[in-house]
């Protein structure tokens, strides 16, 4: 699987695709909805190590190390202050919530983060470990969930659950590459960078076997042809995600971003017949997958649309952790600064709700966080109140965290009712009024010319000249 991120000073671009292996099967006859999980198919093995088939290294300097310490941003960022977060930890914070991060690793110690990134398993190198971010890319996504601001009337920046715990989970890496060993359907594989949809399948069972872990972020994907069947290591991936689902875990993971393999963001010309698969957003039964926007709420350019995408967070002009210790808000692209985005940002924010969710609603199942999370957010104007772009629209932490919703209480939906736009029926017309009052006219009218034939006939008994 390979991300799509590009080499930065600070920090690292934000994570498009794992190429992982493409499912080399026959066509797929069945559409884009995925095969029934079969829960007959055993849980993947995890080995909480890296494949015995390929031995990944190092290749280049690790970016992490690049970050000259300065970097200070004191603003809040849009997205924070469009979620209103801030007042969202009126009523929670995440405490006693343990967020797994599946991505390049997470910077235990940085000090944002006051201890609280637990050591989990490292699929990419067996000489070092899941505190090692060299991308910086899980590092900024873990900062967004939980990050706490060591002085908030300085720095701006919080995490959506600051006082959670980060379960590090190290599954890919651009900056580690190497050559799997070959096999009959590829003689010559040739180099490839760490993480794939094996590792990831894993990586969900190891967070999902951990007891301590209430919510799972996975902001990586693996974009491919609509037109091949389902493969083995996707269908372990699905088992995976089943798996952690009824372990009590709530996943989220990223829409996906536009690039190599997913060229246009709009998943083809059909919104019911997508080009394109992006998993694990295609298990959506087991999945909530964010889509991003901007500050105008518009989705984001390079934002993948598709029927699973559950909801919308912010995803442009992030400000996050920076691996070296401080904050920041650009990567370098090339030569050029560009600021950072994508989908991998919005999903953390959509995760650091389902913390909030979890303090407050110790009661909720899984399944009933995701719902909560959909049924209160800012719904598009689409039929069903969602669509393929932003899914069932922008979060709403506040209603998230406040709202009653009818399902948790066993309360049905309300049936739609058909209200045809007609004119209400004519009243009959009551022509008692009209009729005294033409009565009362005509009756008028002969008193007048009564009186008009009585004074003629007196003039003219008198002998008055007639006018």
């Amino acid at each position: 699987m390979a991300r799509t991120t590009t080499k930065i000073a600070s920090v690292v671009a934000a994570a498009g695709f794992l190429a992982a292996n493409p499912a080399h099967a026959q066509q797929n006859a069945s559409g884009p909805v995925p095969e029934k999980v079969n829960l007959s198919r055993p849980v993947v093995r995890d080995t909480q190590a890296p494949p015995t088939n390929v031995e990944y290294s190092l290749k280049g300097q690790c970016m992490g190390s690049l970050n000259d310490g300065n970097v200070v941003l004191p603003n809040k960022p849009w997205g924070q202050q469009q979620l209103r977060i801030e007042e969202a930890h009126k009523f929670a914070t995440g405490k006693n919530q343990v967020v797994a991060v599946i991505d390049t690793g997470v910077r235990g110690d940085h000090p944002y983060f006051n201890g609280r990134v637990l050591k989990g398993a490292d699929y990419v190198s067996k000489n070092s470990n899941s505190f090692d971010d060299c991308d910086g890319h899980g590092t900024e996504v873990a900062g967004i969930i939980a990050a706490r601001s060591p002085d908030l009337t300085k720095i701006g920046f919080t995490g959506v659950a600051p006082d959670a715990k980060i379960l590090a989970i190290r599954q890919s890496s651009e900056l580690y590459k190497g050559t799997p060993a070959p096999t009959q359907e590829k003689p010559n594989p040739g180099e490839q960078t760490a993480g794939d949809l094996n590792t990831l399948a894993q990586a969900v069972v190891h967070a999902a076997n951990r007891q301590d872990v209430t919510v799972i972020n996975m902001s990586v994907d693996n974009c491919r042809l609509a037109s091949f069947a389902m493969s083995e290591p996707e269908r372990d991936l699905q088992r995976a995600l089943r798996h952690a689902v009824d372990q009590g875990k709530v996943v989220v993971a990223s829409a996906g971003n536009q690039g190599p393999i997913c060229t246009d963001p709009r998943n083809g010309p059909d919104p019911k017949n997508p080009t394109h698969i992006v998993t694990p957003p295609w298990f959506a039964d087991d999945v909530i997958s964010v889509a991003a926007v901007n500050r105008k709420g518009n989705l984001a350019p390079f934002s993948v649309q598709g029927p699973w995408v559950s909801v919308a967070a912010p995803g442009t002009e992030i400000i996050s952790l920076d691996p070296g210790g401080t904050l920041a808000n650009q990567t370098f692209q090339g030569q050029q600064k560009t600021e950072i985005q994508g989908t991998s940002f919005a999903a953390p924010y959509v995760a650091g709700l389902a913390a909030l969710i979890r303090e407050r609603f110790p009661q909720l199942s899984a399944r009933q966080v995701m719902n909560r999370i959909k049924m209160t957010a800012q719904h598009p104007a689409a039929p069903g109140g969602r669509d393929n772009l932003v899914g069932y629209g922008m979060i709403n932490p506040i209603a998230a965290l406040t709202a009653m919703v009818p399902a948790e209480y066993q309360i049905p939906n309300d049936k739609a009712e058909n209200m045809p736009a007609s004119m209400p029926p004519i009243p009959p017309k009551d022509w008692t009024a009209m009729t005294i009052a033409l009565i009362g006219a005509g009756g008028g009218v002969v008193i007048l010319l009564l009186t008009l034939f009585v004074m003629h006939a007196i003039r003219r008994n008198k002998g008055e000249p007639q006018s």
